[in-house]
Formats: structure tokens, sequence, C-alpha cells
């Protein structure tokens, strides 16, 4: 079947006519290099001048589009580059984060393993004293101000309590005597020190994988990539307990 007979859809008659339109003033506006002497001859223009010109003009049309092709690639290239870079950076990025969050997860760790062992301490204080309401109620509140943390900041906050409530404890434990020669307070206080010299290790390992993270994500020109992702500083860890 000739194609030329084929029905064609009404919905792009527009679009047709008025390609055919720009195809035709093209044509119609075109010269043959004959007619382009015609003219110069009338206008006294010798025909090596004509000529002369009509090839000048076409290298400079083939210049401008090896520019343009030029200009297409490098664009093309940038954008490749960019999005190359733009991937490695946001992997960067995560696995930075992935490490702050590890390590967080083991300063939390020991953190609980410490308050855990504000229990026993109860047991033994109200094993050997009947009337030291005010100390089990302060080992109970810092303990129970840990558990309801949830940020490393609020975190920070607790620690400082459990801290407090286990050293006035501790200050209380050598004025007691008794307590002193239990062999259930030897053991915590081993414990009590093995823990603090962990969570200081945790802490530490905590804080310079945050170093890390921030410094990743706040140079040049990592800084603007991480704001548009969503990638923010993350807080030491501080305590009172031990330094950074």
């Amino acid at each position: 079947m000739n194609k030329l007979n084929r029905g064609i859809p009404e919905k792009i008659v527009p679009e047709v006519m008025e390609l055919a339109s720009r195809h035709y003033a093209n044509h119609s506006q075109s010269y043959s290099a004959s007619e382009l002497m015609q003219a110069g001859s009338e206008a006294q223009i010798p025909v090596e001048f004509i000529q002369q010109a009509i090839q000048e003009v076409q290298l400079r049309q083939k210049r401008q589009q090896k520019q343009r092709r030029v200009l297409a690639i490098v664009g093309a290239s940038v954008l490749a580059i960019s999005a190359i870079w733009s991937i490695w950076t946001y992997n960067s990025f995560s696995r930075h984060a992935s490490v702050v969050q590890a390590k967080w997860a083991q300063v939390e760790n020991q953190l609980q393993r410490r308050a855990d062992l504000i229990p026993n301490l109860v047991r033994v204080t109200q094993a050997y004293t009947k009337h030291e309401k005010e100390m089990v109620s302060l080992l109970q509140q810092s303990r129970q101000a840990y558990l309801q943390a949830d940020t490393p900041e609020k975190k920070a906050v607790a620690v400082e309590q459990v801290n407090d409530a286990i050293n006035r404890f501790q200050d209380y434990a050598a004025n007691n005597s008794q307590l002193q020669s239990s062999q259930l307070f030897t053991n915590l206080q081993y414990e009590i020190a093995g823990t603090e010299n962990r969570i200081a290790v945790e802490r530490m390992r905590y804080n310079q994988a945050v170093q890390r993270y921030n410094q990743t994500i706040q140079q040049f020109p990592n800084s603007v990539l991480a704001q548009g992702l969503g990638f923010e500083a993350q807080s030491f860890f501080q305590t009172a307990t031990t330094e950074p």
C-alpha cells in the first residue's frame, strides 16, 4: 500500500503542516552557487570573491558545528563526573554515619552495663542498713533517668545523675565498715571500676568516629552535597567522669 494514501490522524495534522512550512521556507530561502555568482555579477563583484566568501562562510559554519560538538561532549563529561562524584561522596557519608551509629551502640552497651549495677548497689545498701532510704531512692531515680534518655544529649545528662548517685554511694560505703567488709560490695567495686574503663574506651572511639564524620561532611564541596542530602553534624558525647 502506498504510504501517501494512508490516513493521517487529525491530531497530528497541525504539527505536520508546521514542520512542512519550515522545510519549505528553508528550501525557498536557499541559493545555488550559480545564483550567488549571478547576483554578485549584477552587483559588479568578481566571481572569485563570491567563491572565496562562500568558502569562508562554509568553513566558519564547520568550525561552529565542531565547537558545539566539543561543548556538548564537555558538558556531558562534566555531568557524568559530577554524578560519579555525588554517588561516591554519598556512599562516603553513609559509611561514616554507619560507623558513628555502631560506635554509639558500643557506648550504650557499656552505659547500660553500668546502669544495671545500680539494683545490686540498692540491695547491698538495704542489706546493711535499714535507714538509708534517701540513698536507695537516689540510686533508683538515677537509673530510671538513664533508661528514659533516648538521645546522646539526654544520655549525657542522665549519666551525670548515675555518676553522682554512684559517687555518693561510694562515699557512704567508705564510712561504713560493715559494708566494706562485704564480699558482694567488693565485687561490685571491681565491676564499677571495670565498667568505667570500658565506657572511657568506647566513648573515645565514638568521639573519634564523630570527628571523622563531621570533618567529611563539613569540608567544601562536600558540605554543599551533605546539606542537600540531609546529613547533619553529630554531637560529641561528653561526661564529667572521663576526658576525650
